[in-house]
This record gives structure tokens, C-alpha cells and sequence, in this order.
């Protein structure tokens, strides 16, 4: 039996899952919560999201889509929280960890929750009492613009209980999805985070003007760090030459598509983090990343050069110019 599903949020990645949804199954089982009234009305009498992948038709009834999330959390068994890291406490103030109970909770957010200083599943395991068998984690490589264009893409489907993963992962098999099983719910969730870091310094790096022999030396490091980090917070056994790390890590750093790598190269070509934020008008999730990474490794003490690096240029102003030359004698 196909499971009543959620998705919380409004955003382009949020899209792009709804229509893998859709194209899978009958979509009268999902249910669409977003924030902008607007949108939502739009979505009812149009079938497009008006603000994100708008050439994809969202077939879902028009009753299944609304502004109230205690409505839409109750009828449902599936959640996918889809919303930046940054806003997750505010979306679910109103919902109580007896809401969540017996909910299978998947995760779209590639980020950490500020103040907290927790991934996702953290987040839920310590402040819902959500038991972390009832977590999926969904990472990359993918970006929701190719998934919009049918392009060959391929998911990795994270939990420590991997017949809900299994589970999950059969709901969003497409034709233009293929999808792999992990049971590494930290190392996926923390290379997830960690891979936009990265981006945006590979986009630093492209603004002041380092070119192609550079970046391969900066994400040949950025994976050593990545490696480094995970291995320290959760010394299970991985690859981290897979997809879900080192493959999210080259699409993220490198394709046209990235928001973190475009907010990257407008911060190392003079823009100023909150004039870089405006023109894009879309959530760089590694912005926020980079400043609780910061203080998570004060514990962990990783040696994290490129890491330290970004928060050294978005958070204490330095010149991305100079931090850039003094990264440069750290790499190798």
C-alpha cells in the first residue's frame, strides 16, 4: 500500500521531489504545505509552481495542497521537510513531538539547524523524540533544474533502517531516477552540508580569478576534509568516493546550477554577503553551514583549512583575495 506522503515546503528541490512523486505513482496519496498563500492558489488553478521549476505540472487535487501544516502533518504517514535549515524551527513551532509520533520523517535539507548547531536528524531525534529508525536522509548528486528536465539523475537513500529506506527509495524510482540505499545517515547529512561549503569557496576561488587547475586541487582537498570530518563524528566504514559524498561534492562545486558556487563567486567578485543574498533571491544553505560548522569542529578540532577559510571571508570580512593566496600554501 502506497503511503499518504507530505512535502514541506515550497522551494525548487521541493518541486523536483513531487515530481518524482507523481510520475511514480497516484498522486492523489501526496500532500503539498508550503508557506506563500499565493503560490498555493496559484498551484490549485494552474498545476505550475509559479516561483520554482514552473514548466513542471504538478498534478496533485487541489485540496491536497494548503497553508495549514497540522492538517496536512495529521493526514499523512510520510513527511519530507523541505525547507532551508535556517527556517526548520520556525515551520514546525506549532507542531508538537506527539504530532510527529509514529511519522516516518525524510529529509530533503542539506544544512544545520542555527542555534542548535544539530543536523536534521539530530534536530528530530532530540527535539521531537523522533527514534532515529523513523529518519531518511536524501542526498545528492542532483540538482532539481535536470530533474525538471527528465536528465538521468541518481539519489542515495539514507537510514539506519534500510528497509524504510528501501521503501522510500521505491517511491521516487522514476526512469530518470536511480536511486542507492545507505545506512550512513551522519556521514550522508554531514557531507551534505559540508559539500555547499565547499562550493561557494570553489565559487570564491572562480570570482578572484583561480581557474580549473586550481579548483581541481581545491576539491581534491575539499574531499580529504569532508573525509576527515565524518570520520571523526562517525567512524563507521565508507567510501567516501561514492556518489552521495564525493559525486554531491563535484555537482555542487562545479555545475552551473549551484546557488552555493553562484553566491561564491558574487562574495570573490566584491559583493557583500547580504547584496549577493538579494540579487539571488534563493537560500545559499552553506552561508549558514559555514558558521555552525565553525562552532561544531570547536569541539571536533578537524583540521578543516578550506572551511575555516569561507567563515574567515563571509563572517570575519576578510579579503577573499587574501584568504584565497594564504589557502593556496595549505593545499596540496
Amino acid at each position: 500500500m502506497v503511503p499518504k506522503i507530505a512535502m514541506i515546503g515550497g522551494g525548487s528541490w521541493a518541486t523536483a521531489i513531487i515530481k518524482m512523486l507523481s510520475d511514480n505513482f497516484t498522486s492523489k496519496e501526496i500532500y503539498w504545505w508550503m508557506r506563500n498563500a499565493g503560490a498555493i492558489t496559484h498551484l490549485q488553478k494552474y498545476k505550475h509552481n509559479p516561483n520554482y521549476l514552473s514548466s513542471v505540472e504538478i498534478r496533485i487535487p487541489e485540496e491536497n495542497i494548503s497553508g495549514d501544516l497540522v492538517k496536512i502533518i495529521s493526514a499523512t504517514d510520510y513527511i519530507i521537510l523541505n525547507v532551508p535549515a535556517a527556517f526548520l524551527k520556525e515551520t514546525l513551532q506549532d507542531i508538537t513531538a506527539d504530532q510527529l509520533s509514529g511519522k516516518k520523517i525524510i529529509s530533503a535539507i542539506k544544512g544545520i539547524v542555527p542555534d542548535e548547531n544539530m543536523i536534521i536528524g539530530e534536530f528530530l531525534n532530540e527535539k521531537y523524540n523522533v527514534p532515529l529508525e523513523d529518519i531518511v536522509v536524501i542526498s545528492g548528486p542532483c540538482h532539481a533544474e535536470e530533474v525538471a528536465l527528465e536528465k538521468l539523475s541518481y539519489l542515495t537513500i539514507a537510514s539506519i533502517n534500510t528497509e524504510l529506506a528501501t521503501s522510500f527509495a521505491s517511491l521516487v524510482n522514476t526512469r530518470y531516477i536511480k536511486t542507492n540505499i545507505s545506512d550512513d545517515i551522519f556521514g550522508t547529512e554531514y557531507a551534505a552540508v559540508l559539500k555547499n561549503i565547499y562550493a561557494i569557496a570553489s565559487g570564491i576561488c572562480h570570482g578572484v580569478g583561480y581557474g580549473d587547475n586550481f579548483q581541481a586541487v581545491l576539491i581534491s582537498n575539499a574531499i580529504r576534509e569532508i573525509n576527515r570530518f565524518v570520520n571523526v563524528v562517525h567512524p563507521i566504514s565508507r567510501d567516501i568516493n561514492e556518489s552521495a559524498y564525493l559525486g554531491d561534492l563535484l555537482v555542487t562545486a562545479y555545475s552551473q546550477f549551484s546557488r552555493n558556487r553562484t553566491f561564491g563567486n558574487m562574495i570573490g567578485k566584491g559583493y557583500t554577503v547580504k547584496s549577493a543574498q538579494l540579487e539571488m533571491n534563493m537560500i545559499a544553505e552553506g552561508y549558514y553551514a559555514v558558521n555552525c560548522m565553525h562552532y561544531i569542529n570547536k569541539k571536533y578540532k578537524v583540521d578543516m583549512p578550506i572551511s575555516r577559510a569561507v567563515y574567515a571571508i563571509l563572517y570575519e570580512k576578510h579579503s577573499p583575495h587574501i584568504e584565497m593566496r594564504l589557502l593556496t600554501e595549505q593545499l596540496n
